[in-house]
This record gives C-alpha cells, sequence and structure tokens, in this order.
C-alpha cells in the first residue's frame, strides 16, 4: 500500500514499543527489516518507546480509539471478521483503514544467534536502541568469519 501512495520514497521510519516480537533487542526483528531493507531500497529508521511507554504511541491513539467506536461491541467471532471491522474504519477527517487476512504459515521459534549478528559482513547493520538499518545489497558475498549463516 505505501508504495504506491509514495512511489517516490526513500526512507521508512517505524515508530514501535519495545516489548513482544519487535522489541529493540529482537535478533530476529532486525534480520527481517534488514531483508525489508534489502528488497525495497529503503532505509529503515526504527525509533523504540521506553519500556512501559507504548501509550506514548500517536498511531494508537489516533487509530484504535476510531477502531474500538467502529466496534461498538460486536462479537470477534474469527479472524476475518476483525480484519473486516478495522477495514471498514473511517473518520470525519478523511483517514480510511485498509486491512488484509494474512493467511501465510509462519516458523515459529527461529533462533539468530550471537555470531550471525555480530559477523562484520552480517546483513544486519544495527543493534542500537533507535537505529537505522540500509540496504546490504554491497555486502552479498559474505566472508568466512562467520561460522554459522545469519
Amino acid at each position: 500500500m505505501g508504495r504506491k501512495r509514495y512511489p517516490h520514497a526513500r526512507e521508512l521510519t517505524i515508530t514501535a514499543d519495545c516489548g513482544g516480537s519487535n522489541g529493540a533487542r529482537v535478533r530476529l526483528w532486525k534480520r527481517e527489516l534488514q531483508k525489508l531493507a534489502d528488497d525495497t531500497g529503503l532505509v529503515i529508521r526504527v525509533h523504540h518507546y521506553p519500556p512501559g511507554t507504548s501509550k506514548w504511541n500517536k498511531i494508537e491513539h489516533r487509530l484504535f480509539c476510531h477502531i474500538t467506536q467502529n466496534w461498538r461491541g460486536r462479537p470477534l467471532t474469527d479472524r476475518l471478521a476483525v480484519v473486516e471491522l478495522i477495514g471498514a474504519t473511517t473518520t470525519k477527517t478523511g483517514l480510511k483503514v485498509e486491512s488484509a487476512l494474512d493467511t501465510r504459515n509462519y516458523q515459529k521459534g527461529i533462533k539468530i544467534s550471537k555470531v550471525a549478528m555480530k559477523c562484520p559482513t552480517s546483513p544486519v547493520i544495527s543493534s542500537t536502541l533507535n537505529g537505522t538499518t540500509r540496504s546490504g545489497h554491497a555486502r552479498r558475498n559474505r566472508s568466512s568469519c562467520c561460522s554459522e549463516s545469519p
């Protein structure tokens, strides 16, 4: 959706809370962000809110309150009902929410080793709390410094 709306974008900024699967220390999150940067050519900047401060996330306040109003206590019987409810959310100021059900299966329990994260030719560039991830196309040919593949 973003590529259609912003075809000339060169950067993507993500604001995320610091818990769960998108936490600042989660290696898989960093690796997948690097893959996204490589696939899209975008510079990705991630700003994590400190633990316990997700209430500061403006997107949550500006979006989720409208989703809740649209829900109005209707039973959420299955995932499709939730996706349709979210997708039907609009505001008077012109916000229109788009959503889609992702039916792909994802592997559980993927572990990314410390070695894979520390290798200088690893595609993961940033391990800082608020970092920038750039496309790693120039680093495609990996040296033998890593005993494991990332």
